[in-house]
């Protein structure tokens, strides 16, 4: 009998040190793949922060080229030159006023658009986003010959007000099918109940969903603004004058023709076209980082 009980902690220990070792490989595969995903990390962190790098010292450098280098000499002779009405001012308030004015228009639209899909069933719902999933998709060069020849039978040529309708027109369908998905998550409920008070359809869109989901509008603001703000195609088809020109077209004129470019005064110019852009985001993501109107809804 003692011999049967002094082995018996032999054995459990044996078990204890046989049970300790088993996971140390694991825990040695997960190191190893840690490692891999962040040097991956790392080098697209790199990959992203290079370019931005070689803009802020481009800009204050005397004697840019492509390398990424301090500034030598420093100056800001390059911001000097840029900023005038011609190179800077005028490019920059064109493109606010035609992105600003189409983004308001987009999301507008897809706030009325949105509401009746996410709210009323039909067998023709389906279909209809399908479409709308099939539009965001479509390439915007696919369309631009004959926009442009509609353009021009209908005097829309050459005016903002037309680029504006065209530039809001094409960023609908992404609008619509986010604006949508956000949406579906305001209860209906809330809605019920407005209805038994005696709003109407368009007073609960106004006063109930739309503050309820206002972070998902800021959203698809921001995401809409920033498809427009690059985008260097449409205007510099439905625009010829030079002084309707946003700051997207008017970068070309850093370029000359013989292939030359002061990358000095480019990255300037690029900077501060990248401003408006920031401070949107600034602005916004402080309605984004509030708390939700939904949670406190649903409270009572």
């Amino acid at each position: 009998m003692a011999v049967v009980s002094s082995a018996k902690p032999g054995v459990r220990r044996e078990r204890v040190r046989a049970t300790r070792a088993r996971p140390a490989p694991k825990r040695s595969r997960r190191r190893t793949e840690r490692l891999v995903v962040d040097a991956i990390l790392l080098l697209v962190t790199v990959v992203f922060l290079v370019p931005l790098a070689w803009l802020v010292l481009a800009s204050f450098n005397g004697t840019a080229d492509l390398r990424v280098r301090v500034p030598h000499p420093f100056t800001l002779d390059n911001f000097h030159r840029v900023l005038n009405s011609d190179i800077t001012y005028r490019p920059v308030l064109n493109g606010l006023i035609l992105c600003g004015g189409a983004t308001a228009l987009c999301v507008v639209c897809a706030v009325l658009a949105a509401y009746p899909l996410s709210r009323y069933e039909s067998r023709y719902k389906r279909p209809f986003l399908l479409s709308i999933l099939f539009t965001t998709g479509l390439p915007i060069t696919a369309v631009m010959v004959p926009v442009y020849a509609m353009f021009v039978q209908v005097n829309l040529i050459d005016t903002m007000y037309g680029t504006i309708l065209f530039l809001g027109s094409s960023a609908l369908p992404f609008a619509i099918w986010l604006t949508k998905n956000f949406m579906d998550g305001v209860p209906l409920v809330l809605e019920e109940a407005a209805w038994t008070d005696g709003a109407t359809s368009l007073q609960t869109l106004r006063h109930v969903v739309v503050p309820l989901m206002w972070p998902g509008i800021t959203v698809v603001t921001i995401f809409t603004f920033l498809s427009m703000w690059g985008n260097f195609f449409v205007p510099f088809f439905l625009l010829l004058s030079p002084d309707q020109l946003p700051a997207s077209v008017s970068i070309l004129n850093f370029f000359s023709s013989r292939g030359t470019v002061d990358y000095g005064q480019l990255a300037a110019f690029s900077t501060i076209y990248s401003a408006p852009v920031v401070v949107l985001y600034a602005v916004m993501s402080r309605v984004l980082g509030g708390s939700s109107a939904l949670g406190g809804a649903l409270k009572g």
